[in-house]
């Protein structure tokens, strides 16, 4: 039976997606890979992202998964045409929220923060030039903040210095609309919050991706009815503490997985 709502990420980062979709379908079983041993998926080539993106989606719809939430913004541009080709299954993809910061935007200028991997894709330039005419987006690349974050050190000095350094030319450039690129930087938030003027906002992704992934279920009838008790299952195959402290969910089972 194919009844798990299955979620994949190059690390622990996705999590930010998985408490989103869980505050909006909270009777769903849900299923979160993370991938953190290859983390981060921004710095590799398509050819290695699409292999992995593979490999992950299996692992998935082996274990029952009725739907798969691909929760990396890199594994999506880079692989999720391939999966909706290839499986049977919907996908549900995470792309920067350049739509609503070019809606919100009064400077006319709006910041990007992602890795290398989504802003050099085909994805972001399409949807930056479809949405954001007339507005310049600046785009910055987060070489390292995966890093840090897989590695526990979200309130570390050394991720300080990189976001005052990432942030200090766009905000020369008067941005008020900050993108977060990346679901693992929701977690920088408090950091982020501490760093920039009250008057930018910052937008990321979840709770849209949310609302779609419900949409999707509803639109296929695979919305969870019975009553049972949820199940939220979670591997990694690198640093589980790491995982369970970003998870603070008492009800998860939280498991590494050598794979």
């Amino acid at each position: 039976m194919h009844d798990i709502l299955g979620i994949f990420d190059s690390g622990v980062g996705g999590t930010s997606i998985w408490k989103e979709i869980h505050k909006m379908l909270p009777a769903e079983d849900t299923l979160y890979l993370a991938d953190s041993a290859n983390a981060p998926y921004g710095e590799k080539s398509k050819e290695e992202i699409l292999r992995l993106s593979i490999k992950n989606t299996e692992f998935l719809l082996d274990r029952g998964s009725k739907i798969i939430v691909v929760a990396c913004n890199t594994a999506t541009t880079n692989a999720i045409d391939y999966l909706r080709a290839n499986y049977h299954v919907p996908f549900i993809g995470i792309e920067p929220a350049i739509k609503p910061a070019a809606l919100q935007t009064k400077t006319k200028k709006v910041g990007v923060l992602a890795t290398k991997g989504t802003l050099s894709s085909s994805l972001f330039h399409n949807t930056s030039k479809l949405f954001a005419e007339g507005i310049t987006v600046l785009e910055q690349e987060g070489k390292g903040l995966v890093e840090l974050i897989e590695a526990g050190k979200v309130r570390s000095r050394e991720m300080r210095a990189l976001l005052e350094e990432f942030l200090r030319p766009m905000l020369a450039q008067h941005i008020d609309c900050l993108v977060l690129g990346c679901t693992h930087y929701p977690y920088l938030l408090p950091v982020l919050k501490e760093l920039l003027p009250e008057d930018i906002t910052i937008i990321d992704s979840g709770e849209a991706v949310a609302r779609q992934t419900k949409a999707v279920l509803e639109k296929n009838g695979l919305l969870r009815t019975d009553g049972d008790a949820p199940s939220f299952i979670f591997y990694s195959n690198k640093d589980v503490e790491v995982l369970k402290s970003l998870i603070d969910c008492p009800k998860a089972q939280v498991s590494y997985l050598d794979f």
